[in-house]
């Protein structure tokens, strides 16, 4: 799922750290054995390891899609790092929560995400991102509406990332604002053409347009970007409920 991918990517490390080979280290063996990195890095934690330490053990926790444990790791390192400053709290707690929300726990997801912002350290691409990121949360709970001003700053922060313009474009579909939405998913075809996910929204946006044909296209389109990933699985089932609407006579 695109959600665990996501998530992945948001713990890959960035720490400003006081022994940056130590923690490289344990986190590269978190990706590459992460049984091993754990073992390590509480032995490290253990001699004071710290904050790093214990970001180490969410990284080889994540790396084995353990995502509770995970969030409750960063959690632990974000903490710890709000009385050390050996690292940034915040990036931590933005760690914490894409761990919670791979692991569907939306509500504490978005309270880490509301963590990372309060602390008012994140600027740019990055706070870009963790707007972004507890939009979805919101959205997981249900939140339509609520999720619109941060996506909106996502995308006033980070415009070239088409992920930002893909979710804005879901949530107007999903708010049945098709202007909108057919709007935004041309924005993020056009900054990533062979995308599936985008191709699948905007076949998805084309049939509630009334426009199946235009549908047909983007469906087919993510079957022959992305054979075998999850929208094109969905996809290919648009497609198949399409022929069969289409095959039954009217009347």
């Amino acid at each position: 799922m695109i959600l665990l991918i996501l998530a992945a990517q948001a713990a890959a490390p960035a720490p400003t750290t006081a022994e940056p080979s130590r923690f490289a280290q344990c986190a590269a063996l978190a990706a590459d054995a992460p049984d091993r990195a754990i073992e390590q890095a509480n032995q490290w934690q253990m001699l004071g390891g710290g904050a790093e330490a214990r970001q180490c053990i969410g990284l080889a926790y994540a790396a084995q899609e353990r995502w509770i444990p995970a969030a409750t790791a960063f959690e632990q390192a974000a903490r710890q790092a709000e009385i050390s400053q050996q690292t940034s709290p915040a990036a931590l707690w933005v760690q914490a929560g894409n761990a919670r929300l791979a692991g569907g726990e939306a509500q504490a997801a978005r309270a880490a995400f509301n963590a990372a912002l309060a602390r008012g350290e994140l600027t740019g691409a990055p706070l870009g991102e963790a707007h972004l990121d507890r939009a979805r949360a919101t959205v997981a709970l249900g939140e339509l509406a609520g999720a619109r001003g941060d996506i909106d700053k996502a995308l006033a922060l980070v415009p070239e990332d088409p992920l930002a313009w893909l979710l804005s474009a879901t949530l107007a579909r999903r708010q049945n604002d098709l202007a909108r939405a057919q709007q935004d998913i041309d924005e993020a075809a056009r900054r990533s053409p062979d995308d599936a996910s985008v191709a699948l929204e905007a076949g998805n946006i084309a049939i509630l347009a009334g426009a199946p044909a235009a549908a047909r296209a983007a469906w087919q389109g993510a079957i022959l970007n992305q054979p075998g990933s999850a929208a094109a699985v969905t996809a290919a089932a648009q497609l198949k409920q399409l022929d069969a609407e289409s095959a039954t006579p009217e009347g």
